[in-house]
Protein backbone atom coordinates (compact mmCIF):
# COMPACT_ATOMS: atom_id res chain seq x y z
CA UNK A 1 0.00 0.00 0.00
CA UNK A 2 2.94 2.30 0.77
CA UNK A 3 4.66 2.09 -2.60
CA UNK A 4 1.07 2.65 -4.30
CA UNK A 5 0.70 6.15 -2.22
CA UNK A 6 3.77 6.73 -3.08
CA UNK A 7 3.24 6.51 -7.08
CA UNK A 8 1.77 9.85 -7.27
CA UNK A 9 4.47 11.24 -5.36
CA UNK A 10 6.91 9.97 -7.57
CA UNK A 11 5.02 11.62 -10.72
CA UNK A 12 4.67 14.54 -9.23
CA UNK A 13 8.67 14.51 -8.61
CA UNK A 14 9.02 13.87 -12.13
CA UNK A 15 6.95 16.52 -13.27
CA UNK A 16 8.48 19.15 -11.15
CA UNK A 17 12.11 18.21 -12.44
CA UNK A 18 10.89 18.29 -16.08
CA UNK A 19 9.21 21.97 -15.34
CA UNK A 20 12.26 23.03 -13.73
CA UNK A 21 14.99 21.46 -16.00
CA UNK A 22 12.99 22.99 -19.12
CA UNK A 23 13.00 26.50 -17.30
CA UNK A 24 16.69 26.31 -16.92
CA UNK A 25 17.31 25.32 -20.44
CA UNK A 26 15.11 28.31 -22.02
CA UNK A 27 16.83 30.91 -19.26
CA UNK A 28 20.08 29.60 -20.63
CA UNK A 29 18.85 30.10 -24.23
CA UNK A 30 17.24 33.27 -24.02
CA UNK A 31 20.01 34.89 -21.91
CA UNK A 32 22.40 34.37 -25.15
CA UNK A 33 20.17 34.93 -27.66
CA UNK A 34 20.15 38.65 -27.95
CA UNK A 35 23.92 38.46 -27.91
CA UNK A 36 23.94 36.38 -30.72
CA UNK A 37 22.18 38.38 -32.89
CA UNK A 38 24.16 41.50 -32.49
CA UNK A 39 27.11 39.45 -33.40
CA UNK A 40 25.17 38.62 -36.34
CA UNK A 41 25.20 41.59 -37.86
CA UNK A 42 28.34 43.36 -39.70
CA UNK A 43 29.38 47.19 -39.91
CA UNK A 44 25.82 47.57 -37.98
CA UNK A 45 23.91 45.94 -40.94
CA UNK A 46 22.37 42.29 -41.21
CA UNK A 47 23.90 40.52 -44.20
CA UNK A 48 22.18 37.97 -44.61
CA UNK A 49 17.87 38.02 -45.10
CA UNK A 50 16.17 38.23 -41.43
CA UNK A 51 13.26 36.02 -43.00
CA UNK A 52 15.14 33.48 -44.46
CA UNK A 53 16.55 32.90 -41.20
CA UNK A 54 13.30 32.84 -39.16
CA UNK A 55 12.07 30.43 -42.05
CA UNK A 56 15.18 27.98 -41.08
CA UNK A 57 14.28 28.50 -37.78
CA UNK A 58 10.55 27.13 -38.03
CA UNK A 59 11.66 24.31 -40.31
CA UNK A 60 13.89 23.19 -37.38
CA UNK A 61 11.75 22.83 -34.94
CA UNK A 62 9.57 21.61 -37.19
CA UNK A 63 12.50 18.76 -37.63
CA UNK A 64 13.56 18.34 -34.13
CA UNK A 65 9.57 17.71 -33.35
CA UNK A 66 9.19 15.24 -35.91
CA UNK A 67 12.63 13.34 -34.90
CA UNK A 68 11.03 13.44 -31.24
CA UNK A 69 8.03 11.70 -32.71
CA UNK A 70 9.94 9.14 -34.58
CA UNK A 71 11.53 8.05 -31.46
CA UNK A 72 8.77 8.05 -29.42
CA UNK A 73 6.65 5.86 -32.61
CA UNK A 74 9.79 3.61 -32.65
CA UNK A 75 9.87 3.54 -28.45
CA UNK A 76 5.93 3.30 -27.60
CA UNK A 77 4.38 2.97 -31.05
CA UNK A 78 1.42 5.30 -32.63
CA UNK A 79 -1.49 6.20 -30.61
CA UNK A 80 -4.15 8.68 -30.43
CA UNK A 81 -2.29 11.17 -28.53
CA UNK A 82 0.54 11.16 -30.65
CA UNK A 83 -0.48 10.54 -34.09
CA UNK A 84 -0.10 13.13 -36.67
CA UNK A 85 -2.80 12.79 -38.49
CA UNK A 86 -5.53 15.04 -36.77
CA UNK A 87 -8.44 17.38 -37.69
CA UNK A 88 -9.35 20.47 -38.94
CA UNK A 89 -11.19 22.04 -35.56
CA UNK A 90 -7.81 20.96 -34.00
CA UNK A 91 -5.73 22.67 -36.60
CA UNK A 92 -7.39 25.53 -37.69
CA UNK A 93 -6.44 27.45 -34.09
CA UNK A 94 -2.62 27.57 -35.02
CA UNK A 95 -2.38 29.83 -37.56
CA UNK A 96 -3.25 32.58 -35.11
CA UNK A 97 -0.10 32.51 -33.03
CA UNK A 98 1.97 31.75 -35.71
CA UNK A 99 1.56 34.82 -37.28
CA UNK A 100 1.87 36.54 -34.10
CA UNK A 101 4.91 35.17 -33.82
CA UNK A 102 6.33 36.17 -37.22
CA UNK A 103 5.38 39.86 -36.81
CA UNK A 104 6.99 39.57 -33.29
CA UNK A 105 10.29 37.70 -34.83
CA UNK A 106 10.48 40.02 -37.60
CA UNK A 107 10.25 42.73 -34.99
CA UNK A 108 12.87 41.15 -32.46
CA UNK A 109 15.80 41.73 -35.45
CA UNK A 110 14.72 45.62 -36.49
CA UNK A 111 14.50 47.11 -33.08
CA UNK A 112 18.44 46.44 -32.76
CA UNK A 113 18.74 49.47 -34.85
CA UNK A 114 17.62 51.21 -31.92
CA UNK A 115 18.98 49.89 -28.76
CA UNK A 116 21.70 47.60 -27.75
CA UNK A 117 21.79 43.70 -26.22
CA UNK A 118 21.13 45.11 -22.67
CA UNK A 119 19.00 47.36 -23.25
CA UNK A 120 16.38 45.24 -25.63
CA UNK A 121 16.35 42.49 -22.44
CA UNK A 122 14.68 45.63 -20.26
CA UNK A 123 12.69 46.81 -23.17
CA UNK A 124 11.47 42.85 -23.70
CA UNK A 125 10.00 42.82 -20.39
CA UNK A 126 7.65 44.97 -21.21
CA UNK A 127 5.59 41.96 -21.75
CA UNK A 128 5.61 41.32 -18.35
CA UNK A 129 2.33 42.89 -17.30
CA UNK A 130 0.96 42.35 -20.89
CA UNK A 131 1.24 38.73 -20.04
CA UNK A 132 -0.21 39.06 -16.45
CA UNK A 133 -3.57 40.62 -17.74
CA UNK A 134 -3.76 38.62 -20.89
CA UNK A 135 -3.15 35.80 -18.35
CA UNK A 136 -6.02 36.98 -16.86
CA UNK A 137 -8.64 37.46 -19.89
CA UNK A 138 -7.93 34.50 -21.88
CA UNK A 139 -6.91 31.59 -19.63
CA UNK A 140 -9.69 32.76 -17.05
CA UNK A 141 -6.99 32.33 -14.17
CA UNK A 142 -6.80 34.72 -11.42
CA UNK A 143 -3.43 36.24 -10.17
CA UNK A 144 -3.08 36.70 -5.83
CA UNK A 145 -2.51 39.72 -4.82
CA UNK A 146 0.82 38.91 -3.92
CA UNK A 147 1.71 37.80 -7.69
CA UNK A 148 0.73 41.23 -9.13
CA UNK A 149 2.96 42.46 -6.29
CA UNK A 150 5.60 40.12 -7.30
CA UNK A 151 4.82 41.31 -11.13
CA UNK A 152 5.18 45.20 -10.01
CA UNK A 153 8.67 44.31 -8.56
CA UNK A 154 9.33 42.17 -11.15
CA UNK A 155 9.47 45.24 -13.89
CA UNK A 156 10.99 47.70 -11.15
CA UNK A 157 13.73 45.27 -10.77
CA UNK A 158 14.82 44.91 -14.48
CA UNK A 159 14.10 48.27 -15.05
CA UNK A 160 16.25 49.26 -12.12
CA UNK A 161 19.32 46.79 -13.30
CA UNK A 162 19.25 48.59 -16.61
CA UNK A 163 19.83 52.20 -15.62
CA UNK A 164 22.49 54.14 -16.94
CA UNK A 165 24.09 56.14 -13.87
CA UNK A 166 25.96 58.68 -16.54
CA UNK A 167 22.38 59.54 -18.01
CA UNK A 168 19.21 60.72 -16.33
CA UNK A 169 17.15 58.50 -19.24
CA UNK A 170 15.95 54.85 -17.80
CA UNK A 171 16.90 53.88 -20.88
CA UNK A 172 18.55 55.54 -23.89
CA UNK A 173 16.52 54.64 -26.34
CA UNK A 174 14.15 56.62 -29.26
CA UNK A 175 10.80 56.32 -29.72
CA UNK A 176 10.66 54.01 -32.33
CA UNK A 177 12.75 51.71 -30.11
CA UNK A 178 9.80 52.22 -27.61
CA UNK A 179 6.90 51.43 -29.87
CA UNK A 180 8.28 48.50 -31.49
CA UNK A 181 9.29 47.32 -27.92
CA UNK A 182 5.71 47.60 -26.87
CA UNK A 183 4.01 45.99 -29.81
CA UNK A 184 6.57 43.12 -29.56
CA UNK A 185 5.20 42.87 -25.45
CA UNK A 186 1.51 43.05 -26.39
CA UNK A 187 2.23 40.03 -29.59
CA UNK A 188 4.61 38.15 -27.46
CA UNK A 189 1.93 38.26 -24.25
CA UNK A 190 -1.04 37.20 -26.61
CA UNK A 191 0.74 34.99 -28.54
CA UNK A 192 2.46 32.89 -25.43
CA UNK A 193 -1.16 32.95 -24.01
CA UNK A 194 -3.18 31.92 -26.83
CA UNK A 195 -0.43 28.99 -27.61
CA UNK A 196 -0.64 27.54 -23.77
CA UNK A 197 -4.47 27.64 -24.34
CA UNK A 198 -4.36 25.61 -27.30
CA UNK A 199 -1.88 23.56 -25.63
CA UNK A 200 -3.64 22.34 -22.18
CA UNK A 201 -6.72 22.40 -24.20
CA UNK A 202 -5.85 18.80 -24.77
CA UNK A 203 -3.58 17.65 -22.29
CA UNK A 204 -2.76 14.28 -23.28
CA UNK A 205 -1.88 15.62 -26.61
CA UNK A 206 1.70 14.99 -27.36
CA UNK A 207 3.10 18.07 -27.27
CA UNK A 208 5.82 17.33 -30.38
CA UNK A 209 2.36 16.89 -32.08
CA UNK A 210 1.61 20.39 -31.09
CA UNK A 211 4.43 21.83 -31.54
CA UNK A 212 4.54 20.35 -35.41
CA UNK A 213 1.48 21.68 -36.67
CA UNK A 214 2.41 25.06 -35.17
CA UNK A 215 5.69 25.10 -36.32
CA UNK A 216 4.37 23.91 -40.18
CA UNK A 217 2.29 27.26 -39.92
CA UNK A 218 4.80 29.09 -39.09
CA UNK A 219 6.95 27.51 -42.08
CA UNK A 220 4.28 28.70 -44.24
CA UNK A 221 3.90 32.62 -43.00
CA UNK A 222 7.44 32.77 -42.88
CA UNK A 223 7.64 31.25 -47.08
CA UNK A 224 4.88 34.20 -47.33
CA UNK A 225 7.90 36.70 -45.69
CA UNK A 226 10.33 36.01 -47.74
CA UNK A 227 8.24 35.92 -51.12
CA UNK A 228 6.79 39.95 -50.19
CA UNK A 229 9.84 40.90 -48.96
CA UNK A 230 13.02 39.69 -49.99
CA UNK A 231 11.97 37.61 -52.95
CA UNK A 232 14.27 39.28 -54.88
CA UNK A 233 16.97 38.95 -52.90
CA UNK A 234 16.85 35.91 -52.66
CA UNK A 235 16.48 34.82 -56.11
CA UNK A 236 19.99 37.65 -57.01
CA UNK A 237 21.83 36.65 -54.23
CA UNK A 238 20.68 33.20 -52.64
CA UNK A 239 19.05 31.68 -49.94
CA UNK A 240 22.10 31.75 -47.58
CA UNK A 241 23.71 35.00 -48.79
CA UNK A 242 25.39 36.39 -45.75
CA UNK A 243 25.55 34.30 -43.35
CA UNK A 244 27.74 32.77 -41.20
CA UNK A 245 28.65 30.07 -38.29
CA UNK A 246 27.15 33.20 -35.95
CA UNK A 247 24.74 33.24 -37.76
CA UNK A 248 24.05 29.20 -37.84
CA UNK A 249 24.43 29.24 -34.12
CA UNK A 250 21.58 31.90 -33.76
CA UNK A 251 19.29 29.73 -35.74
CA UNK A 252 19.79 26.69 -33.75
CA UNK A 253 19.52 28.97 -30.35
CA UNK A 254 15.83 30.48 -31.87
CA UNK A 255 14.67 26.89 -32.78
CA UNK A 256 15.90 25.22 -29.37
CA UNK A 257 14.20 28.22 -27.16
CA UNK A 258 11.36 28.11 -29.31
CA UNK A 259 10.87 24.62 -28.53
CA UNK A 260 11.51 25.04 -24.64
CA UNK A 261 9.22 27.96 -24.33
CA UNK A 262 6.59 25.48 -25.64
CA UNK A 263 7.42 22.84 -23.23
CA UNK A 264 7.17 25.74 -20.20
CA UNK A 265 3.84 26.22 -21.75
CA UNK A 266 3.51 22.48 -21.47
CA UNK A 267 4.32 21.75 -18.24
CA UNK A 268 3.83 24.86 -16.37
CA UNK A 269 2.95 28.05 -17.39
CA UNK A 270 3.48 31.94 -18.81
CA UNK A 271 3.88 33.47 -15.72
CA UNK A 272 7.07 30.64 -15.40
CA UNK A 273 8.21 31.81 -19.20
CA UNK A 274 7.70 35.73 -17.79
CA UNK A 275 10.82 35.02 -14.58
CA UNK A 276 12.66 32.91 -16.65
CA UNK A 277 13.23 35.51 -19.35
CA UNK A 278 13.68 38.28 -16.84
CA UNK A 279 16.71 36.28 -15.44
CA UNK A 280 18.23 35.63 -18.53
CA UNK A 281 17.95 39.78 -19.00
CA UNK A 282 20.43 39.58 -15.66
CA UNK A 283 22.40 37.06 -17.34
CA UNK A 284 22.85 38.90 -20.47
CA UNK A 285 24.17 41.73 -18.93
CA UNK A 286 26.65 39.65 -17.08
CA UNK A 287 27.86 38.23 -19.98
CA UNK A 288 27.81 41.62 -21.86
CA UNK A 289 30.40 42.75 -19.72
CA UNK A 290 33.20 40.55 -21.34
CA UNK A 291 31.62 40.90 -24.61
CA UNK A 292 30.80 44.03 -25.28
CA UNK A 293 32.52 45.99 -22.27
CA UNK A 294 29.21 46.60 -20.43
CA UNK A 295 29.63 47.98 -17.16
CA UNK A 296 27.66 46.69 -14.26
CA UNK A 297 26.61 49.43 -11.68
CA UNK A 298 25.34 49.85 -8.39
CA UNK A 299 21.40 49.91 -9.86
CA UNK A 300 22.00 46.67 -11.65
CA UNK A 301 22.62 44.65 -8.65
CA UNK A 302 19.74 46.27 -6.53
CA UNK A 303 17.53 45.69 -9.76
CA UNK A 304 18.96 41.97 -9.24
CA UNK A 305 17.89 41.82 -5.98
CA UNK A 306 14.89 42.98 -6.23
CA UNK A 307 14.16 40.70 -9.08
CA UNK A 308 15.59 37.47 -6.84
CA UNK A 309 12.77 38.59 -4.31
CA UNK A 310 10.00 38.94 -6.92
CA UNK A 311 10.87 35.10 -7.86
CA UNK A 312 10.96 34.53 -4.05
CA UNK A 313 7.21 36.01 -3.79
CA UNK A 314 5.93 34.44 -6.97
CA UNK A 315 7.38 31.17 -5.68
CA UNK A 316 5.82 31.23 -2.31
CA UNK A 317 2.38 32.29 -3.88
CA UNK A 318 0.28 29.76 -6.42
CA UNK A 319 -2.59 31.36 -9.02
CA UNK A 320 -6.24 30.63 -8.14
CA UNK A 321 -8.30 29.93 -10.55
Amino acid sequence: MAAIGAMPEIGGFRQKSRRSFVTLILTVLTSSQSILIVWSKRAGKYEYSVTTANFLVEALKCALSLVALLRIWRMDGVTDDNRLSTTWDEVKVYPIPAALYLVKNLLQYYIFAYVDAPGYQILKNLNIISTGILYQIILKRKLTEIQWAAFILLCAGCTTAQLNPSSDHVLQAPLQGWVMAIVMALLSGFAGVYTEAIIKKRPSRNINVQNFWLYVFGMIFNAFAIMTQDFDAVMNDGFFHGYSLITVLMILNHALSGIAVSMVMKYADNIVKVYSTSVAMLLTAVVSVFLFGFHLSLAFFLGSTVVSVAIYLHSTSKARR
